[in-house]
């Protein structure tokens, strides 16, 4: 999995906007529910009035029933009315009531539970028609009557129910009002809705405060990582918000760590580098001198038989003499080439046109050999290194695979860009690379051939490793592999 993969709600803006959506929804959702609470509240409050209500004036008319003879008299004892409605409504907080007569009209009233300075005897004015009307109905009907009337601070329950007389003109009435709860319900409803209100814009605007401000960090810190070389550790500013601050400061420790390490492992490939060839230059010894004094043997034998015999053998002798010469020169260059240092100019390179250069180079000896030469197609556009030294090395690999090719084989060369590596690669056909020879396979003078020198393999091996690189050997179940690889750059 790609580590730049985005996954979902990983997002910071995601995750703020989720935050502050479902910050919204609970307060819309207490909202809702003290609205409901409210509506609730006030209704269960109009319930329990009109219950209280209904109940006080049942018991009026069944005191009374009970205080009467039977038959009830024409005429009601008003005395006999107002003890009872003492008696009745003294058990019943903020309830008032009296009776009505069709032809007397209000004839009794009494509040014993008002919390007034003095006892309350006038019934209300504003509430007398509505009390008539009820009284009226339930006499004429003799069935108990009951009105609520809301209004915007408080609810009026009005309940009526018939008496017992000759000429059913007669009905006691009850009243209360609802208006405390209701008022101290509506006062909390707005006190909550009001909170709710002002938490919601409170909070978008200090989330969208934190949501902007942090993105303006987050795109200058991603500014400056994009501004920064591709070979190079940026040095990150602070933002002033202090979580963001400790991930840039750890960011730049590891950068400064980073850069220190990767100068410590420049300086140990160099050391490896001149460690292996001055452990290479102690074994060379002995193959220099081996090679340099064959031809020197065999000059000074052609040179001998040259003297004793005559003028007309010394043109062979002399010959052959040339040829050792061209062969120590040969010889000594490579020697030149191994022990000194490579020196890079790396320059951008049209890779499919270097790599053709290269097997044009060795077309001939492949001929000469009859063996097919051929570069696999789709290489990089582009790459980054020293055309001249890797030039060297890719030749030397090319005509290693040319001399272990059989005639009729064939000989491959490749590059492919894997990752962040640049992988010139040379298949043979051969019989492969001995056992025995591949500890040492990279060694100067480590060959398998009677005229071979073993250094070609040694200075590839020592482009690679001057470019950051490494060259390998990889047998195949039918031939020879070499893999020259080093970092892939292409600016």
């Amino acid at each position: 999995m790609r580590a730049d993969r985005v996954r979902p709600m990983k997002s910071l803006r995601g995750q703020l906007v989720f935050f502050w959506v479902l910050l919204f929804a609970v307060c819309v959702g207490l909202g809702t529910m003290m609205v409901t609470l409210y509506r609730s509240s006030a209704g269960a409050q109009v319930a329990e009035g009109r219950a209280q209500a209904e109940q006080s004036c049942r018991a009026i008319a069944a005191r009374y029933a009970k205080s009467v003879p039977d038959p009830a008299p024409a005429a009601p004892q008003l005395d006999l009315l107002q003890v009872l409605l003492q008696l009745v409504l003294i058990e019943a907080p903020h309830i008032e009531g009296g009776v009505w007569q069709a032809a007397g009209g209000l004839v009794a009233y009494a509040y014993p539970t008002y919390e007034g300075s003095g006892v309350k005897r006038d019934i209300p004015v504003t509430e007398r028609p509505l009390i008539i009307e009820m009284s009226e109905r339930a006499a004429r009907t003799q069935q108990a009557q009951t009105d609520v009337v809301r209004g915007a601070r408080e609810a009026l329950i009005v309940a009526s129910c018939p008496l017992a007389s000759p000429a059913h003109d007669l009905a006691a009435w009850t009243m209360t009002r609802t208006h405390a709860g209701a008022l101290a319900a509506q006062s909390s409803l707005r006190i909550g809705l009001g909170i709710l209100t002002g938490g919601v814009l409170a909070s978008g605007i200090w989330l969208g405060l934190i949501l902007l401000r942090g993105l303006r960090h987050v795109r200058r810190v991603e500014a400056q990582l994009s501004a920064a070389g591709d070979d190079a550790m940026p040095v990150l500013t602070r933002t002033g918000v202090r979580e963001l601050d400790r991930v840039i400061d750890g960011f730049n420790r590891y950068g400064t760590r980073f850069e220190n390490t990767r100068s410590r492992l420049r300086e140990a490939a160099q050391q490896k580098s001149r460690d292996q060839r001055l452990a290479a230059l102690g074994r060379m010894t002995a193959g220099i001198a081996h090679e340099i004094r064959n031809p020197i043997a065999a000059m000074r034998l052609k040179a001998e038989n040259a003297l004793a015999l005559g003028p007309e053998r010394q043109g062979n002798a002399l010959r052959t003499i040339v040829g050792q010469i061209d062969r120590l020169e040969g010889l000594v260059q490579s020697l030149l080439a191994l022990v000194q240092p490579v020196t890079l100019a790396t320059v951008p390179v049209d890779l499919p046109a270097w790599l053709a250069e290269r097997t044009a180079s060795v077309q001939g000896r492949a001929e000469v050999a009859r063996v097919e030469l051929r570069v696999i197609p789709g290489a990089p556009a582009e790459g980054l290194f020293d055309p001249i030294h890797l030039a060297r090395a890719v030749d030397n690999l090319l005509d290693n695979a040319l001399r272990h090719a059989p005639r009729g084989g064939r000989v491959v060369l490749s590059a492919a860009h894997d990752e962040d590596v640049l992988r010139l690669r040379v298949d043979d056909d051969g019989p492969g690379v001995p056992e025995s020879l591949q500890p040492q396979l990279f060694e100067p003078f480590a060959t398998g051939r009677a005229d071979g020198t073993g250094l070609g393999l040694a200075l590839a091996r020592e482009v690679a490793l001057a470019h950051g690189g490494e060259l390998r050997h990889v047998p195949l179940p039918q031939g020879t592999r070499f893999d020259l690889e080093i970092p892939w750059r292409t600016s």
